[in-house]
């Protein structure tokens, strides 16, 4: 059992305002440098990507915050399309130091086979505050459609939606943290009027497939790349992972499009997203890196090979 730390907001019963989306977000301290530990690992990277900025998030009195993507110097309209995304929720840091990692020193060895964009950190206002919502106290990555209301989810939806039908794989680098328990899924509860439910946070790696576009084995190859890193999640009592069924050893699968994720953006054959569990005691933090970074290799890999 986890013990909740989410402050007490709003009346229970009744889904926030103005007033207390205004109070929340006054709680909402700077704890890390976007400037520091993202941008200027992605300026070093200027060299070898052709680095663009995608849009801009205009966070009031908390500043502005431009938006990177790094994309594939020489880049082929031939060539197969493969995205990484991380960051979606800020502070699961290893989602954007797993993928800045493989930009680092994997990429290089997709050159000729495939075009690489990378959005290391969709969501630096969360990044630097260690938060799930952006500054509106939306959950980016429920809100992955046209008409979107978060800044951050409409400028990557656009940059994905410009690269047309040439995405092969797309994987979107995560973590499912003790906090989601003691803070962010109270917070829920609280900011949508509902009661809070308490669950389970799974011990190990995990995948959340599409639905839409399960491809088991493409699952299982990630799986059994990241298993020589850190270990899998095994399946609750039930048979469930943070409460959906279990279709194969560390593997869930979520309606992507339909819930507004970043995996279901685009119509790639290939796509899921990445959950690692940075509070196990079997893990560091250098080592969830690594877990994403092989997971990235892996989804490519497969994907490349069975194009």
């Amino acid at each position: 059992m986890h013990a909740q730390t989410f402050p007490a907001i709003g009346t229970p019963g009744q889904p926030w305002g103005d007033t207390e989306i205004a109070q929340w977000r006054a709680l909402q301290a700077r704890k890390r440098s976007y400037a520091d530990e993202v941008l200027t690992r992605i300026d070093a990277l200027r060299e070898h990507f052709d680095v663009a900025r995608y849009g801009e998030v205009d966070c009031g009195a908390d500043g502005r915050y431009t938006l990177f993507s790094l994309r594939s110097r020489g880049w082929d309209a031939a060539l197969p399309v493969a995205v990484v995304t991380g960051g979606v929720h800020g502070y699961e840091t290893s989602g954007v130091h797993g993928a800045l990692q493989f930009a680092e020193r994997h990429a290089a060895g997709y050159a000729g086979r495939a075009n690489v964009l990378i959005a290391p950190c969709v969501s630096p206002w969360a990044y630097e505050r260690i938060h799930r919502w952006n500054a509106q106290a939306l959950d980016p990555n429920r809100n992955f459609h046209a008409a979107s209301l978060a800044a951050e989810s409409a400028a990557l939806w656009a940059l994905l939606h410009s690269l047309g039908d040439r995405v092969l794989v797309h994987i979107d680098l995560h973590e499912t943290t003790d906090s989601d328990e003691t803070e962010f899924r109270p917070a829920l509860a609280a900011r949508d009027g509902k009661p809070f439910e308490p669950g389970t946070i799974p011990d190990g790696f995990y995948l959340c497939a599409d639905s839409a576009r399960p491809e088991p084995a493409f699952q299982q190859a990630i799986n059994a790349e990241v298993a020589k890193v850190t270990h899998i999640a095994p399946a609750d009592p039930d048979g469930t992972i943070i409460g959906s069924p279990v279709v194969a050893p560390g593997v869930i699968e979520y309606d992507c499009r339909a819930l507004g994720l970043c995996a279901g953006i685009t119509d790639a054959r290939f796509v899921t997203t990445t959950e690692v569990y940075p509070d196990s005691p079997r893990a560091n933090p250098q080592q969830c890196n690594d877990a994403q970074a092989a997971a990235v290799r892996a989804a490519l890999d497969f994907a490349l090979a069975h194009r």
